[in-house]
């Protein structure tokens, strides 16, 4: 028997789903954490419950998968032990000075300007070198390869599948991003602001005053996530395309 937390949307809806499996719903303890909804249950799984395996699932309301990857159909995989096991690479940002715990992320971490109508100026280190003496735009996208399909696509019209991507929203830079080693440390200085600093979709903003510093790096801990290869399948993807807002 597989303990199981759910979170995500229409719950009664995949309890309904999960009576034909051995799996049973807890509130603590569980083996594993199934999110039910789209890419941002998931990310508010890892969020709530870092280091718990996650399945996720698409909601058959607003995610519809293609008739293949039905949630029985993935619940069946997972039981039997054939969905296959990814690990995706976290971001962890801090504030220099700042006693707090680092904020992470499986999409990205954002450097974003507080003020709509003002851009935000900032200086950019790789490790210890200097790479923008002087950026100035909505702010920066540091993004996973995960994450790279989601924000920084929309900047940059690309992705990637190894190391961290930097995306220069709306930037004077003349390149407008660059794939790093995902040893490699980013370091953020404001120089104007204000800017707020924020991590995939959790409600928390950070706020940066001029001179502040954000440091971000590859977090040392993992996502792990079964069945990736089919919440992402491309045959789901174009139908939700096709049908954005299915009844």
């Amino acid at each position: 028997m597989i303990r199981a937390i759910l979170c995500g949307r229409h719950l009664p809806d995949l309890r309904r789903i999960l009576a034909g499996f051995p799996i049973r719903e807890v509130t603590e303890r569980p083996d594993l954490v199934i999110s039910y909804g789209g890419d941002g249950a998931l990310l508010g799984a890892e969020r709530t419950y870092p280091g718990v395996p996650k399945l996720p699932l698409r909601d058959q309301r607003s995610n519809p998968a293609c008739p293949a990857h039905g949630e029985a159909w993935v619940l069946d995989g997972l039981v039997a032990g054939r969905l296959k096991e990814a690990r995706l690479l976290k971001l962890e940002a801090e504030i220099a000075g700042r006693r707090a715990a680092p904020l992470t992320a499986v999409n990205d971490i954002v450097v974003h300007n507080r003020v709509i109508p003002s851009a935000v100026r900032y200086r950019v280190w790789l490790d210890d070198e200097l790479y923008a003496n002087q950026a100035v735009g909505d702010g920066l996208v540091a993004a996973t390869p995960f994450g790279s399909s989601g924000y920084y696509r929309s900047i940059t019209h690309s992705i990637f599948r190894t190391g961290i991507g930097l995306a220069f929203n709306n930037s004077t830079e003349p390149t407008h991003h660059l794939v790093i080693p995902d040893t490699v440390a980013v370091r953020v200085q404001i120089l104007r602001g204000p800017a707020v600093l924020l991590a995939d979709n959790a409600p928390v903003r950070l706020q940066l005053a001029a001179g502040a510093e954000v440091r971000i790096r590859r977090s040392p801990h993992a996502a792990t996530v079964f069945g990736l290869d089919i919440f992402r399948c491309p045959i789901c993807a174009r139908q939700r395309q096709d049908n954005p807002d299915p009844v």
